[in-house]
């Protein structure tokens, strides 16, 4: 292994010495390829964070029933495309143009203006930062899987993007109140994923629990299982590989050091997640849970995803751990309040979101309260979190409360009944299975 690194290294001085001239007379700088590095190492995680998007399709189609599988898959296709255009047109100027107030921003839309000027890098970092807001509309789509009209769904994608997500980013990346508190949340596991998950929380409640997702009699939840464990270990797998470009992108420039302990952060909490749900579920039914293991790798990654840079490597670990037992406690909660997310969605995205960024306020190695920093980012924590699930909890209820007063959030129990993909889209996700 040294000699290979000895090699590359020469290899590289070699393509310095040698190339130098050709740069010279080509006109292009040091600055010039350091700039170019730059962009391609963003591009990278930019195509990481994409690929995400595949995996919730997979996830969130392989646990609903096979009858909805193209209403999944269409929500998902629907939301990457149209949240890109949202997020250029609008979201993109609320979140980083001229701040107004600390609240939002005020220009910089359809990428014009000058406000925004990273080096040069402006197209780059609006393609790395659309794919989280994509990220945020998408979780809400598991919350609200098998019951919901496709257009209403649309329309919460729409304004996810482009007004809800982007405010949040506003007050925080975007230099807004929060950030001027302190809070620090480093890839979002409250700015993305406790901002999808508080809206998917508001959708499952105005929406209601499927038919026959409670007993009538007691009251106490049955399970729906997915038509494909395989199709929903598959999403989880891409997430998990998505992810490392999700939290290593974060870092945004080219800083080895900080890239490589992310990316063992996030790997050890995320491994610490799935093993933890994975035994939990065991001690606690007697079976080892497959989609709950699933699920306690996502929590994984959603708790190590705000202090992926700041906390210590064993904190990552019992992070994970916590997070892993606290999605499937979280589920099971969210079942006797009769709320039903067929995925898991709130739990792995909400709850372990609020976990994930209290954690930096008490485990960051500078100014965590368990290394002697005080209550101060303990406190900016919480703020933060409140401030977003005030925001996105108050916004997302009008939203659903208008599209439920005009008659356009939920389908039929005819359509729920025989499958939103006949009814919705003119088409079985599963032909064959629908012919025999």
């Amino acid at each position: 292994m040294k000699r290979i690194t000895k090699l590359g290294a020469i290899t590289t001085l070699l393509m310095l010495l040698v190339g130098s001239p050709a740069y010279a007379q080509d006109g292009v700088s040091v600055d010039d390829l350091a700039l170019a590095t730059t962009v391609l190492y963003l591009m990278v995680a930019t195509v990481l964070v994409f690929i995400m998007h595949a995996g919730f399709a997979m996830l969130e189609a392989g646990f609903t029933r096979q009858k909805n599988t193209a209403n999944i898959i269409g929500k998902n296709l629907m939301t990457i495309t149209l949240g890109i255009l949202v997020y250029y047109a609008i979201g993109w100027g609320l979140m980083y143009g001229e701040q107004v107030a600390g609240l939002f921003g005020s220009d910089n839309f359809f990428l014009l203006g000058d406000t925004y000027e990273p080096d040069g890098t402006l197209e780059i970092d609006f393609a790395f930062q659309a794919m989280f807001a994509a990220t945020a509309a998408t979780i809400v789509s598991g919350a609200v899987a098998e019951r919901m009209k496709f257009g209403a769904y649309v329309t919460v994608a729409i304004v996810m993007t482009g007004l809800i997500y982007p405010i949040v980013g506003a007050w925080t990346w975007g230099g807004g109140w929060i950030d001027a508190l302190g809070f620090a949340d480093f890839a979002g596991s409250t700015i993305v994923h406790l901002t999808g998950g508080v809206a998917g929380l508001v959708g499952a409640m105005f929406l209601g629990p499927r038919i026959g997702k409670f007993d009538p009699q007691t009251g106490k939840a049955r399970g729906i299982p997915g038509h494909s464990i395989a199709l929903g270990a598959l999403g989880t797998l891409l997430l998990f590989f998505g992810w490392f470009g999700f939290n290593g992108g974060s870092v945004l420039e080219l800083d080895g050091m900080l890239i490589g302990y992310v990316i063992v952060t996030t790997a050890l909490a995320a491994s610490a997640g799935g093993a933890a749900a994975g035994f939990y579920t065991r001690l606690a039914n007697g079976k080892w849970d497959v989609a709950m293991t699933a699920n306690g790798i996502l929590a994984g990654l959603v708790g190590i995803t705000a202090g992926a840079d700041a906390v210590a490597i064993p904190m990552a670990v019992v992070v994970g751990l916590l997070a892993g037992v606290l999605v499937a406690v979280s589920v099971q909660m969210f079942d006797s309040l009769r709320i039903d997310d067929p995925v898991g969605a709130v739990s792995v995205h909400g709850t372990c979101g609020i976990l994930g960024t209290v954690w930096v306020g008490l485990a960051a190695t500078d100014g965590g309260l368990f290394y002697g920093g005080g209550a101060e980012l303990l406190i900016a924590q919480v703020v933060g979190v409140l401030g977003v699930v005030a925001w996105v909890g108050g916004s997302s209820a009008i939203l659903f409360g208008v599209l439920k007063s005009m008659g356009q959030l939920r389908v039929s129990e005819e359509e729920e009944i025989e499958g939103l993909d006949v009814h919705e889209h003119g088409v079985p996700g599963y032909p064959e299975l629908q012919r025999s």
